[in-house]
């Protein structure tokens, strides 16, 4: 594939990276103390998001800068040899430090069953907001952020270096996304409280872009059982704009992308004058995107990262949130239909000649489209219409 990086980078992906390791299964394995379990070739690719976010965007024809931290171990150098497989400079951004850990998982992605991880952090660990060139960000109009639960850096202390370094890159005029993972519950992540955490660093963020699943377990608590309908959504989107976001973009896994946007003058309008949108368009809006159909489910892993790939980009070509919406969920649906997470994104091109061969849609919960007056757009996505300003 050309590499799109002869223009300066649109957009810098920082945070967590590591080197996936993934055996294919053709069943669910039986992992019994002392069994031995026969697995198909293993696939090597990229995981996180600076490599699935990043790489996502590169295929989609976005210039990216990548920055994440890594060993100078075999791990390492096989990840930075994917990384430059895909792009000769994709690794240039890369920190590699003597004597760390490169951090990997283990994937296993049985048929039929959802994906289970064995996650080593690594040198992700010691990464901080030292580690990102400032100086290096002009030009750039939007950095996204990702996994902080797997970042002890940026998880400690309440989240104060994770504020510090987004509240430096809104003073240097960039839009900055930040997206999560969920942490697991007896690590040291999961004694974080993640309601307090996002407070604190949520006023710095413009797009939040998490799962509804991580959602509710950082807002809600980990024992919390919330059901998936558009009240629950409604009313979490709405907590979150409060504490600061312009945009809220909620992955439903199978059900698709819920957007909610910001109705504060203010905050919409320094997103709208970054990245030349129109703010009429942008303010107080709700969208519902269901998943596309895709041709093949070859592995779900990284799926909700190239969903924000597909939806940064959206945003640099200028497009309303109806359409971000549709176009972060094509972009989704092609990443399945890949092993790896981010090897059947094709060029944008191609991706909006599927949608407008007329490409199919599964269909959503009725408890998501029960409250209100939904619109769909000619792909199906659903809206709410503008309600026009009183003069």
């Amino acid at each position: 594939m050309t590499s799109p990086r002869a223009a300066s980078p649109q957009v810098v992906v920082a945070g967590h990276i590591c080197l996936d390791i993934i055996p294919v299964l053709t069943a669910v394995p039986d992992l019994r103390p002392g069994s031995l379990v026969e697995a198909g070739p293993a696939a090597l690719s990229t995981g996180g998001p600076v490599g699935n976010v990043g790489l996502a965007l590169h295929r989609l024809g976005v210039p990216v800068r990548l920055m994440g931290k890594i060993g100078d171990d075999v791990f390492g150098r096989a990840l930075l040899g994917v990384l430059r497989d895909h792009g000769p400079n994709l690794a240039d951004g890369m920190i590699v430090t003597p004597g760390e850990t490169t951090s990997y998982s283990v994937v296993f992605n049985p048929p039929g069953v959802d994906r289970t991880f064995l996650h080593c952090p690594g040198a992700n660990h010691t990464f901080g907001a030292a580690d990102i060139p400032f100086d290096r960000l002009g030009g750039t109009r939007i950095l996204h952020f990702g996994y902080p639960p797997v970042m002890r850096r940026f998880y400690s202390d309440g989240g104060a270096e994770l504020h510090g370094l987004l509240s430096k890159v809104r003073e240097r005029g960039l839009v900055t996304s930040l997206d999560v993972c969920q942490p697991d519950p007896h690590s040291e992540a999961g004694r974080v409280d993640w309601a307090g955490l996002l407070a604190r660093a949520l006023p710095a963020v413009d797009v939040f872009a998490p799962s509804f699943d991580e959602l509710c377990y950082m807002m809600l608590g980990p024992n919390a059982r919330v059901r998936l309908d558009l009240g629950q959504l409604r009313a979490l989107a709405d907590r979150v704009l409060a504490m600061g976001p312009v945009i809220v973009a909620l992955k439903l896994g199978d059900q698709g992308l819920y957007v909610r946007t910001s109705g504060e003058h203010a905050r919409l309008e320094r997103l709208c004058d970054t990245l030349a949108l129109d703010p009429v368009i942008w303010r107080d809006r709700e969208v519902l995107a269901p998943c596309f159909r895709a041709a093949r489910i070859a592995g779900t892993t990284g799926s909700g990262d190239c969903t924000i790939a597909g939806l940064l980009a959206a945003l640099l070509r200028g497009e309303d949130p109806v359409r971000l919406a549709t176009s972060a969920t094509a972009v989704g649906a092609c990443s399945v239909e890949a092993p790896d997470a981010t090897g059947g994104v094709p060029r944008w091109p191609d991706v909006a000649a599927r949608l407008a061969a007329g490409w199919s849609r599964l269909s959503v919960s009725p408890e998501l489209t029960a409250i209100g007056t939904w619109q769909h757009d000619a792909h199906g996505t659903l809206f709410v219409p503008i309600i026009p300003e009183r003069s």
